[in-house]
Order: structure tokens, then C-alpha cells, then sequence
């Protein structure tokens, strides 16, 4: 294993759900990565994420590691998930839901509005 894939295979057993996106949870640079954070958001789930902008290895390494061309990327303990198409399309249809149920983690669907 190169040390690049080592690097993220160690980013992606970091935390039970972890993103890779483009700026930060507070401050997302891109439409995309922020629809994630929403989602994410939305169902209360705790995640770790990182700042593919921050380290351009870290930017091109994870688009080959996970053999997906777009950035945001999330993986669920450890599983590739997709990006914000896959993760809106699941939040509609539930399927985040029985995803998160699963693999045993916590969530709580919570109203933004407030």
C-alpha cells in the first residue's frame, strides 16, 4: 500500500462517518459539500470531516482511492457511500436512515428551522 492510500485508509477509520469535502463543516466551499453538511445536519449524525483544499494529495488521492471522479465524498465505518447525489437521493427515500440503523449509529432528525 502507497503511503498516499495508507494516509487515507487511516482518515476514513478515523471516525464511524467521515467526509471529504470541499472547505468545512462551517464554512463549506462548494453548493455540493454543503447540501452533505445539511444532510448530515438534518439527521443529527456526528461525523469528522476533512478539507480536501487544504492538501491537494489528499484532493486527487481519494477521487482514485475510491474510484469516484467528485468530491464530496462519505463513508459510513469505513464503506464508500457516494457523494451528494447518492446521500440526497437516500435521505429522500430513507434509505439514510436504514443505513445509519445498520451500522448501529446514532441519529436524531431535527428541524433546522428552530
Amino acid at each position: 500500500m502507497t503511503d498516499l492510500k495508507k494516509k487515507i485508509s487511516d482518515l476514513i477509520s478515523s471516525d464511524d462517518v467521515v467526509l471529504f469535502m470541499k472547505g468545512t463543516p462551517d464554512f463549506p466551499q462548494c453548493g455540493f459539500s454543503a447540501n452533505v453538511i445539511g444532510i448530515l445536519n438534518y439527521f443529527g449524525v456526528k461525523f469528522s470531516s476533512i478539507n480536501v483544499l487544504e492538501d491537494n494529495e489528499i484532493r486527487e488521492g481519494i477521487k482514485e482511492f475510491s474510484d469516484w471522479p467528485t468530491i464530496p465524498q462519505i463513508y459510513v465505518k469505513r464503506e464508500f457511500i457516494g457523494g451528494c447525489d447518492i446521500l440526497r437521493e437516500m435521505a429522500e427515500n430513507g434509505e439514510i436512515i436504514q443505513l445509519l440503523e445498520k451500522n448501529n449509529l446514532p441519529y436524531k432528525i431535527t428541524d433546522q428551522a428552530q
